[in-house]
């Protein structure tokens, strides 16, 4: 962690830009995100699509030249460290894990991370699946699949790298309620920790809903709750979220809502306490994956963002450095349309927002 940043910024990361056997099968012969980013057309007028990146280009996440640029411009922009996607789903299957894999092994980039267990079946709406059919499924076989998760990820806990809270190594998970054990889990991998030379685990539950989430996922036992406000327009502005649905339903295109409008409700008093982290949302647009079913946040600009960002930071300065956290969705999430990787249009103009937050510059 760095003493001069004003606040701990770790942006999710996805591993999703290099071909593996499973989405060869599933989708074509080397697929990866940038399919879907390449293939985006406009939907309505004015419809920012396709997205192009700039300075790292597409990308493919086995080179590792590739690897230290990502880390070296986040670095340069404030952002402490990445948060990668961790994908166990049960009985030793994993996906995508060789980027992460190779960055643990190498040693390079030498820079912070973190990780995020995504434990949810792969199907429907945001996977880009156009039927019901179940791609792989989330599993919980029992405490000995638990040791073997915790075994699995124990090198990464112990690397010099790997982002703390007081000492504690950060464990996001991102469907708390669908594990069927969690504060049994937590509990046990809290003591196999200690067993192994760790302080124990910062377990952070990811929600959507903080309001009906945030106490049973304190009594599980989570250290802190990291809050995604990215629909909370549709209960907080209703009429707008009324108007974008009638849209969709007259007109067959996707959901539009301005990003100026939805951002002022990405942040909200709760994120005041301490083991409460607030999202840092730049951009959305999931129509890459989903076409016209699609929920697009539109004239997602830097200006707006700024005001975003402003607002996040204002939730978390008083708060200890070390729980001084907030998360960016997402440094490369192109295929949702949620990235601070710079693209054709708006270049640095993101990181360079952060920067001047995270800094003071």
């Amino acid at each position: 962690m760095s003493i001069e940043n004003k606040a701990r910024v770790i942006a999710f990361y996805l591993p999703q830009f290099h071909p593996i056997p499973e989405n060869d099968k599933w989708w074509m012969k080397g697929f990866t995100e940038w399919t879907n980013v390449g293939k985006a057309r406009p939907l309505f007028p004015g419809h920012y699509q396709p997205k192009v990146p700039a300075d790292l280009g597409y990308y493919d996440l086995r080179v590792p030249e590739t690897r230290k640029a990502q880390a070296d411009m986040a670095k340069e922009y404030g952002i402490e460290g990445f948060c990668y996607w961790h994908y166990w789903f049960g009985n030793g299957k994993r996906l995508l894990e060789r980027p992460f894999n190779e960055v643990l092994a190498s040693g390079e980039p030498d820079f912070p991370f973190c990780l995020a267990w995504a434990n949810e079946s792969w199907r429907g709406f945001f996977h880009g699946v156009k039927t019901k059919e179940t791609l792989i499924t989330q599993l919980y076989p029992g405490k000995d699949d638990y040791i073997a998760h915790f075994n699995e990820v124990l090198p990464a806990f112990k690397d010099h790298r790997y982002i703390t809270v007081e000492g504690k190594p950060i464990f996001v998970i991102y469907q708390p309620f669908d594990h069927p054990e969690m504060k049994d889990f937590i509990e046990l991998w809290r003591t196999l920790a200690k067993q192994n030379g760790l302080k124990g685990i910062h377990f952070v539950g990811h929600t959507y809903n903080l309001a009906k989430d945030r106490a049973e996922l304190m009594r599980m036992g989570f250290d802190a709750i990291n809050v995604v406000r990215l629909f909370d327009f549709e209960k907080k502005a209703k009429l707008t979220y009324k108007c974008a649905k009638w849209r969709h339903r007259l007109f067959r295109c996707p959901k539009i809502v301005e990003y100026k409008k939805a951002s002022q409700f990405f942040t909200g008093d709760e994120e005041y306490a301490s083991e409460i982290i607030p999202t840092i949302i730049p951009n959305w647009d999931h129509s890459p994956r989903s076409l016209n079913k699609a929920l697009v946040l539109n004239h997602a600009e830097p200006g707006y963002f700024d005001q975003h960002v402003k607002s996040v930071m204002v939730r978390i300065r008083n708060k200890p450095l070390e729980h001084r956290l907030a998360f960016v969705k997402s440094w490369n999430e192109w295929g949702e349309g949620n990235y601070l990787e710079p693209d054709l249009r708006y270049g640095r103009s993101y990181l360079e927002v952060l920067l001047k937050y995270v800094k003071g510059k």
